[in-house]
């Protein structure tokens, strides 16, 4: 489990195929800029762009993840070397200063605008169609990684458009500050809301 707080941002350094098969997935080598890996053991879990990964090999400063074709094909930002949201498993003992998150990417969503209001950013996302029943105002989504506050949904044919404002800091402190319109994003919805529909949905015989 994760809060959606990125505590670093890393950057992959290589992309190593596992197999000589199109089908194969990858190996990345990843820098882990200021996340500290001291307390990281082989198997444990680190979340890259939202995506939950298990590091396979560290050093003092740097991890590998083996990254399946799956995983590659439902997933944006971990595919080419550039930099990635970092943060590691939560302990019992950590601050839940965003929301429970999973680390499972429930799809892929598509940057309609980001630009600059006040001191702030707007950022508009499209998402699946599929997705639009659990997000409401002021209710929480992950996006590449970064626990966030839905600030208006707008239901359309095809898809759903979701507002989200970003303080300074979150642009600072987490690489959305480098999205553009068209730009792919991992989105994660917020993990009560799965269990709410399952819940209601599924008539449980004793």
């Amino acid at each position: 489990m994760f809060t959606g707080i990125v505590a670093a941002i890393g950057r992959i350094t290589s992309i190593t195929p596992l197999a000589a098969d199109a089908n194969a997935g990858v190996r990345l080598n990843v820098a882990a800029g200021g996340l500290p890996l001291a307390d990281v053991a082989i198997g444990d879990s680190i979340a890259l762009n939202g995506a939950c990964m298990t590091v396979t090999q560290k050093t003092a400063d740097s991890f590998t993840v083996d990254v399946s074709r799956e995983s590659l094909n439902c997933t944006a930002g971990l595919d080419a070397v550039g930099e990635v949201n970092l943060e590691k498993a939560l302990t019992l003992a950590d601050r839940l200063g965003g929301h429970l998150v999973s680390g499972h990417v429930d799809g892929l969503g598509r940057v309609q605008r980001f630009e600059p209001v006040g001191e702030s950013w707007e950022l508009v996302i499209e998402a699946p169609l599929s997705l639009a029943k659990y997000l409401a105002y002021k209710g929480s989504i992950v996006v590449n990684g970064v626990s966030l506050t839905v600030n208006r949904v707008t239901d359309g044919e095809d898809a759903c458009a979701v507002s989200i404002n970003l303080i300074p800091h979150t642009i600072e402190a987490t690489t959305l500050k480098h999205l553009r319109a068209g730009s792919k994003v991992n989105l994660e919805i917020d993990l009560i809301a799965r269990y709410v529909e399952r819940m209601l949905g599924k008539q449980v015989v004793a």
